[in-house]
């Protein structure tokens, strides 16, 4: 792999950033010791502007260039998940119940690396936003430093992002133009009978019945109600009833995900739950409600910018491992909304093997970061090259 060679002298220091963040994961919005670290190390590059406070704790930071130009976006995300650690690792998380299960440390690391080269060399035209973004994982961090200006404010024309993929040929980059990432939508549905003795149901109007007919009903819009070369998912994934094996409960509750690519079968999936709970519920005597709450949009990847980003990968690691044609994925990431607010991609990185994202033995490879880095680092000059060079 062609890994920059400036990137590659201090790969090691990359390490040693990426195991601190390690042992510090925070959730949501509040990456606070997260946010504080990436600011000192981006002061010590001496990157141009460093604005704060984006999504309570994003970070936008500016390194400028050679002569006028546009300005590209490069994005890490930050936060971490609750779960907790079973690496065993001497820099395991100290956060007790929390981990980067996901790889954010990995991600965060990547774009440092390429900000303290960028910082280094200048080598591109016009503008670089450094966008470090809290809370993928929960509420939407993307989306709210979108609504909050960073593409105006900073006058961005185009955004990218890479996640680390476990399994995957460590260097490799795969990614797609459209869809590569589905929507994500949550359902709630209470159902509410009239509870008795487990003795005498037909004194009872039972909801554990009417929540598994629901649960086994609505596979139907998958299987009944879209073309088979479509693509929906819909999970139940929670069912909470009674409390104790003689008694009939008086309600139920279930919860679960939709997956979808386009608005059209996303609407026909939540039009269609309704329907089907309505009917179910009235056919066993229940009352019914579906709380449908629509999550993260597809992540839909524009054409220019794969090809651009294609473009860098096969400099840092060569034809082979760069796939533009990868399948899409029923996985969902709130950098859809930086991609509806501006045309650009994302990618996906392999690490090699090891334990898969979200497991509590997942650990992020530092011999990836410097592949990654240098990815961003091509990719900005690549799309912005000085003239005459």
């Amino acid at each position: 792999m062609a890994v920059v060679n400036r990137i590659a002298d201090f790969a090691p220091q990359m390490a040693e950033w990426r195991q601190h963040l390690h042992t510090i994961p925070e959730l949501g919005r509040a990456c606070h010791k997260t946010a504080a670290f990436v600011a000192e190390r981006l002061r010590e590059f001496g990157v141009d502007e460093i604005h704060e406070g984006f999504a309570e704790t994003g970070i936008v930071a500016i390194i400028n260039g050679q002569g006028a130009g546009p300005t590209i976006g490069l994005r890490a995300d930050m936060d971490g998940l609750p779960i907790t650690e079973a690496t065993g690792l001497p820099y395991a998380s100290t956060h007790e119940g929390r981990m980067h299960a996901c790889g954010h440390d990995g991600h965060t690391t990547m774009l440092l690396g390429a900000a303290k080269y960028l910082c280094e060399t200048r080598n591109f035209a016009g503008r670089v936003a450094l966008i470090f973004q809290p809370d993928e994982e929960a509420t939407g961090g993307a989306e709210a430093m979108v609504q909050e200006g960073i593409m105006d404010t900073f006058d961005i024309g185009e955004v990218y992002g890479i996640h680390n993929v476990p399994g995957f040929d460590e260097g490799t980059f795969h990614a797609r133009s459209g869809p590569l990432l589905a929507a994500a939508d949550t359902f709630h549905i209470h159902l509410t009978g009239r509870g008795g003795h487990g003795a005498q149901p037909q004194d009872t109007v039972d909801p554990v019945v009417c929540a598994a007919s629901i649960t086994q009903a609505l596979q139907t819009i998958v299987s009944r109600n879209i073309e088979a070369g479509q693509q929906l998912v819909i999970s139940v994934t929670q069912i909470h009833t009674g409390t104790i094996d003689n008694v009939i409960p008086e309600t139920a509750y279930l919860n679960g995900t939709v997956r979808t690519f386009t608005p059209e079968i996303r609407d026909l999936a939540e039009r269609r739950m309704s329907e089907i709970v309505a009917g179910q519920a009235a056919s066993f005597g229940l009352n019914a409600t579906v709380d449908y709450v629509r999550g993260y949009p597809p992540t839909v990847n524009h054409a220019r910018g794969v090809e651009l980003a294609a473009r860098a990968a096969r400099d840092v690691s060569g034809d082979a491992a760069v796939d533009v044609d990868s399948p899409a994925n029923m996985g969902a990431e709130d950098f859809a909304y930086m991609l509806e607010a501006r045309p650009g991609a994302y990618f996906f990185m392999g690490i090699g093997e090891g334990a898969g994202l979200h497991h509590p033995e997942y650990n992020f490879n530092d011999a990836a970061a410097p592949v990654g880095a240098s990815f961003f680092a091509r990719l900005v000059e690549t799309a912005q090259p000085v003239k005459g060079a």
